[in-house]
């Protein structure tokens, strides 16, 4: 199998998190991008490729004008009003206030496009996030042009991007910008499988009101795990998209046995769809060692849910999401990708 990888996903060098009541070191660093490599050369799953430049149209297509200047203007924006430190949001249009006028003032605007505080911006923030854009796109037109599999090493992570907010690392969605390409391109029907430990919020604003993108996601039960506001059993789609909306909320503790059934079923679903393309979005955040969440999965499960996924039989595209046990992403990752790829 493929990688797709740019060095350019590392411009973004954050330094500060908001984790319970502290400032810490960001978990979404980019040395998981050097770990994740380390262990697939060492494994030999392939060649590494670099990456072409897309552009914005593609992002452009999901993503909200207004939203994609923000973030290209961000850093800038706030150094120029005198600001310091690394832009985190203090105010947001909640309940009752106006969400209708966007202000001018860059602390304003930070609010007004974060749907989280914990994520902060910083100077190669928005290149690197056309970085991770063009590392999807590049293993996409890889699988298209040939029918084989890829894997498109993506940093920043995409997943929780919404159509006009940024948040949990995430600006770009990598999986939506994708998806929307392979339907310009010709697919009829595509879907996405969210295998990360937290909600693919992102994915599923963008698609909610669609019937030609199935989006199912495996992820902590939103009452209890962050984004906290989204991921419930109940929300199906709306509109033309009733029905193509999959959560599967599970609880913390939740070790293999179950989250396999889960995926089982989430197969099943995708078998019934039958999509021209699978894209999935790989978070390996589930793992028993994870420091930002709360599932029990042990590395050799990794190995057994790419077995498992490999039996959909479909042209697929994985694309990096979460992952935050540094020391073990590289080996659980590619444990997914090598089972994967022996069946």
């Amino acid at each position: 199998m493929l990688t797709f990888h740019s060095q350019d996903t590392k411009k973004r060098q954050a330094k500060t998190e908001l984790d319970g009541g502290r400032l810490v070191t960001p978990y979404e660093c980019p040395e998981r991008v050097d770990m994740i490599i380390d262990a697939v050369r060492q494994r030999g799953l392939g060649e590494i490729r670099s990456t072409q430049a897309y552009g914005l149209d593609p992002v452009l297509a999901v993503h909200d004008a207004a939203y994609v200047m923000f973030l290209e203007q961000a850093w800038h924006d706030w150094v120029a009003a005198g600001l310091h430190g690394e832009p985190i949001p203090s105010i947001w249009p909640a309940r009752r206030l106006r969400a209708d006028a966007i202000p001018d003032h860059i602390a304003g605007k930070v609010g007004y496009y974060a749907l989280a505080a914990e994520t902060s911006l910083c100077a190669g923030t928005f290149e690197a996030a056309q970085a991770s854009k063009d590392v999807a796109l590049s293993a996409l037109d890889h699988v298209l042009d040939t029918g084989e599999h890829a894997f498109g090493l993506c940093r920043p992570p995409g997943h929780h991007a919404a159509i006009d907010q940024y948040g949990g690392y995430c600006f770009f969605n990598n999986a939506a910008i994708a998806a929307q390409r392979a339907l310009d391109t010709g697919a009829n029907r595509v879907a996405i499988l969210d295998i990360d430990f937290h909600h693919g919020n992102g994915t599923q604003d963008i698609f909610y009101e669609r019937d030609d993108v199935l989006f199912l996601s495996i992820h902590g039960d939103p009452r209890q795990e962050f984004p906290f506001f989204l991921g419930h059993a109940d929300e199906t789609g709306r509109g033309a998209g009733k029905g193509f909306n999959c959560n599967y909320p599970l609880a913390s503790g939740t070790a293999y046995p179950e989250w396999s059934d889960t995926l089982d079923d989430a197969i099943d679903r995708l078998s019934d769809y039958q999509p021209d393309l699978l894209i999935v979005s790989v978070g390996v955040d589930t793992f028993e060692h994870d420091p930002i969440s709360s599932f029990r999965l042990k590395s050799d499960d990794f190995t057994d849910c790419g077995q498992r996924l490999k039996q959909a039989g479909l042209p697929t595209l994985f694309l990096m999401e979460g992952g935050y046990a540094v020391d073990e992403i590289g080996t659980n990752t590619v444990n997914l990708l090598s089972g994967f790829e022996a069946c």
